[in-house]
């Protein structure tokens, strides 16, 4: 497909990789709770060698606190979606429908590729 305005611009602006990519599904959590937990992760790996039991500890926590956020984030996700269509007239256009379906349908892959 021919894009204008890409054809339009110098070779010195053409997009980086970052750019080019299409935009995936929106993440679950925030990036900065997804960061929060990985550096509790990394910690109870740096910190095995020396407290073995507490890092393990540490693991297990950082894990639960994933959980809890996923679970969390899921049911205000579905909450969301819910209150898109369920609550609207018999005479719901089948397009809004669709697109709650497609969504389900997203999130419910994404689970499962986990």
């Amino acid at each position: 497909m021919y894009d204008q305005t890409r054809a339009r611009q110098s070779a010195d602006q053409t997009p980086g990789p970052a750019e080019r990519r299409t935009p995936g599904p929106e993440p679950l959590l925030p990036s900065s709770q997804q960061d929060k937990i990985v550096q509790r992760l990394r910690h109870a790996l740096n910190t095995f060698a020396d407290t073995p039991l507490k890092a393990l500890e540490e693991a297990e926590s950082a894990y639960d606190e994933a959980t809890a956020q996923l679970v969390n984030a899921l049911a205000e996700r579905r909450r969301l979606l819910r209150a898109g269509w369920q609550d609207q007239d018999p005479g719901t256009r089948s397009d809004q429908l669709r697109h709650a379906v497609r969504q389900y349908r997203e999130i419910t892959q994404r689970l499962l590729h986990i």
